[in-house]
């Protein structure tokens, strides 16, 4: 794909070789539908393919897409899609060579989330919150949860933000090490930035390789991925996620079939 094809995406070129991607469906706030879902997984194939793009800095809080939840408890080919999509967003992302730095500056879940929180540098502003929702919605973990969690901030308390739903601000993620710096909410850009055109600056060919060893960690965690995405679409075909998904439309605490 060009940078002319995408819907969701607005791209900045900069000058000395910094692609700024800005997530862009302000009227539902970012929330992430089928066509924005895929365009996550294209983005990185894209820049990689482009001569003139040394760092990717993305930026755009944004929230999943209940509605693409629903389709998904009954259309089964939706869930194949998203299957696939949703292994290409986190292996397209291990697989590009140049940097990609997020700007978290509001409530990040779904697959923004994803995108937040595996790009190799993360600045998030302090006021930022963002959750890793899927239990709560009434399906495992999947997504990159499973491959990247326990790396960051290790396996005690990946496992409690991932069992019960808890949002997290922007000091404890950085406390426990799931992004890479937290700073006030006006300096977020200004931070990234920094960092992204500091990365442009310097050997292209130190930081990707030294990137594409860093990333064989994730590679090593790919089958406990692949796991977790199948386990994930399994869950679909109960019905806890179906009463997770109107829990979260009339803002209630859910009461799921498999509890009672």
């Amino acid at each position: 794909m060009d940078y002319a094809d995408y819907q969701h995406l607005l791209f900045d070129r900069r000058p000395n070789g910094v692609v700024l991607i800005t997530i862009n469906r302000p009227e539902v706030m970012n929330a992430t539908n089928a066509r924005l879902h895929w365009e996550l997984t294209q983005v990185w194939l894209t820049i990689d393919a482009d001569p003139a793009a040394r760092v990717a800095l993305v930026t755009g809080a944004g929230r999943g897409d209940i509605s693409l939840v629903e389709e998904m408890t009954t259309n089964h080919e939706a869930v194949a899609r998203t299957l696939r999509e949703a292994a290409d967003l986190v292996y397209n992302m291990i697989n590009l060579d140049k940097p990609v730095i997020s700007a978290i500056n509001g409530v990040a879940v779904g697959a923004g989330l994803v995108v937040a929180l595996l790009a190799d540098v993360s600045i998030i502003s302090e006021t930022a919150r963002f959750t890793d929702g899927h239990t709560r919605l009434g399906v495992a973990a999947g997504d990159h949860a499973a491959i990247i969690w326990p790396l960051l901030c290790g396996m005690a308390k990946a496992k409690y933000y991932l069992l019960t739903s808890d949002f997290i601000d922007g000091r404890e993620a950085e406390r426990i090490g799931l992004v890479s710096r937290c700073v006030p909410a006006d300096k977020v850009m200004e931070t990234a930035l920094g960092v992204a055109e500091a990365l442009a600056g310097g050997s292209q060919h130190a930081i990707r390789f030294t990137k594409r060893a860093l990333n064989n960690w994730l590679r090593q965690a790919g089958p406990i991925f692949d796991q977790s995405l199948a386990l994930e679409m399994l869950c679909f075909g109960f019905e806890d996620v179906k009463e997770g998904a109107r829990a979260i439309r009339e803002k209630r605490a859910p009461s799921f079939p498999s509890a009672r």
